[in-house]
């Protein structure tokens, strides 16, 4: 049913039999309504559009005209289904048959002719088309043309069939026809193409529908033109066709915005679906994804003012985009307390992100690696690693904290670099820890250092004992390597420089005894003795 025509293919080309007497068994009569913005437009939608914004909005006004005059009750019945069909994004072609075949008709004449079968509808007819068509051909691309001459309906039986479209579609139907005998289309403007794509997936062209596509995959790509493509009606944008254009448009919207503190004021603005594709990312460079949290909801309150419509956007597209499980336990008590969230929800939320943080550790790897769990499970490239803390507060204020790292992570620490921690808390307190690369107190050859610093935090200082531990090969089991104490105040820090007492190639060697399965397991224990 759908055999590729192009001749990039090897296939065969009938650009040689479109509109010809000779190579033809029926005639298709093409009538013009008025659609657009005046009577007597003509041309497709892209003509006059200078980008892909005034093509967009252009759409977007037809829409609504179409809407308004569905709602104040056009008494054309025609004009009203066809208003009902559109607006769905399902737009159904009329096609019909003449009663008395009329001779083929050059464009511009008057289509209203007495023996018109529409000639007393009240739908204005700005202009005729009628061209010689191929049933087999068009039947062999177009499951549409097929099942019009087969299914046993009065065009199937006759040799004159009526299609009926609106001005703005006219450019975009000849070229679809041209395009079913050749193979090939005349332009590469985009808003034509985007015409041309919507006319395809009208009459059913899905090979059609796949060469536009890839044109518009051709063409630079820009955040307008991305947002654009997901915009598309579902029936297009969901079809297997174009799914890699709409898979192009979210890479590039996900990688344009990948650090998204940088262009938050920015992707406030972007509408819902370039959102999704924003979170869909895993490549997201945030500081933790408690600051993807509070993202969502800030850009919800802004976009979506009442309630009711805010709760169900979140609750149904982007909270399941949020990563909960690593959230920090002090944020997600919060979405707890969020108002803007159905409670019930954002309870089972909250549960499931626990219970991750609880499994065992090959549980949690194995769901962030199933290709069915991985984007609710997986980290993003947090800025800030995430941990794994316990608290007490008998018979001391103490904490132990869990950071591991992966060694392509430390790798790239070399020869200066740092990864941060989340932040956690004690006694009131926020600390975190920061793995350096760094040289060794005589300057003799870098080495891995870990340092413990605490918030900054207005004046208050407090005496913490401290203790890093790290798990050793082959027992597999955490190593004291440094203790001591220090009074804190905001923004101070301390730690071991040379943590291992290794050079920096001992320690990222292949037998180094600090990597176990790839992965450097930190344990920091803090303990408040002091009052």
């Amino acid at each position: 049913m759908d055999p590729d025509f192009s001749r990039a293919s090897g296939g065969p080309s009938f650009e040689f039999a479109f509109n010809s007497v000779n190579f033809s068994d029926r005639v298709l009569r093409i009538e013009i309504v008025a659609g657009d913005d005046a009577p007597g437009a003509k041309g497709a939608a892209g003509e006059g559009c200078s980008s892909l914004a005034d093509w967009a909005r252009h759409r977007k006004r037809r829409r609504e005209e179409l809407r308004r005059g569905k709602e104040s009750g056009v008494n054309c019945k025609v004009e009203a289904e066809e208003c009902d069909t559109y607006e769905e994004g399902n737009e159904e072609p009329v096609a019909m048959i003449e009663e008395s075949p009329p001779d083929i008709e050059q464009d511009g004449e008057d289509g209203e002719s007495s023996d018109s079968s529409w000639s007393m509808e009240c739908t204005q007819i700005l202009n005729v088309k009628s061209i010689y068509i191929s049933s087999a051909i068009l039947a062999a691309k177009s499951p549409f043309f097929y099942k019009l001459f087969s299914n046993g309906m009065k065009e199937s039986d006759q040799r004159h069939a009526t299609l009926r479209i609106t001005a703005s579609e006219e450019n975009a139907l000849m070229e679809l026809l041209s395009f079913m005998y050749s193979g090939k289309l005349t332009t590469n403007q985009p808003t034509l193409l985007l015409d041309i794509l919507m006319i395809a997936d009208k009459f059913e062209v899905v090979s059609c529908m796949r060469h536009c596509s890839q044109l518009l995959r051709s063409l630079p790509m820009t955040t307008e033109s991305a947002l654009l493509y997901l915009d598309l009606p579902s029936s297009i944008s969901m079809a297997t066709a174009v799914q890699p254009l709409t898979d192009t448009a979210k890479e590039f919207l996900a990688n344009k915005y990948k650090d998204l503190t940088k262009f938050q004021d920015e992707a406030m603005t972007i509408p819902l679906a370039g959102i999704e594709a924003i979170l869909w990312s895993n490549d997201l460079q945030v500081a933790s994804e408690d600051a993807i949290y509070d993202f969502v909801i800030k850009w919800a309150r802004a976009q979506y003012p009442k309630l009711e419509e805010r709760r169900e956007i979140l609750g149904t597209r982007l909270l399941p985009l949020v990563r909960f499980c690593h959230m920090t336990c002090r944020k997600l008590r919060k979405v707890l307390a969020c108002s803007d969230l159905d409670h019930e929800q954002a309870t089972k939320c909250v549960t499931e992100a626990l219970l991750y943080k609880a499994d065992a550790p090959h549980r949690q790897r194995a769901l962030a690696a199933d290709v069915t769990t991985c984007r609710k499970y997986a980290e993003r490239a947090y800025k800030y690693r995430p941990l794994k803390v316990v608290e007490f507060d008998r018979p001391y204020p103490q904490c132990i904290a869990y950071l591991d790292l992966k060694r392509e992570e430390c790798s790239r620490l070399f020869p200066s670099g740092r990864i941060y921690s989340q932040a956690f808390h004690l006694a009131g307190q926020g600390f975190f820890l920061s793995a350096h690369c760094n040289m060794d107190q005589q300057s003799a050859f870098h080495c891995f250092g870990l340092f413990l610093g605490m918030q900054e935090k207005g004046s208050t200082s407090v005496t913490v004992d401290y203790e890093f531990a790290a798990r050793t090969r082959p027992s597999g089991e955490f190593v004291s390597k440094y203790k001591g104490y220090y009074t804190f105040t905001g923004g101070k820090a301390v730690g071991y420089r040379n943590l291992f007492a290794i050079p920096w190639p001992s320690f990222m060697a292949d037998d180094s005894l600090f990597f176990i399965d790839g992965v450097l397991h930190l344990r920091a224990e803090l303990t408040i003795k002091q009052p």
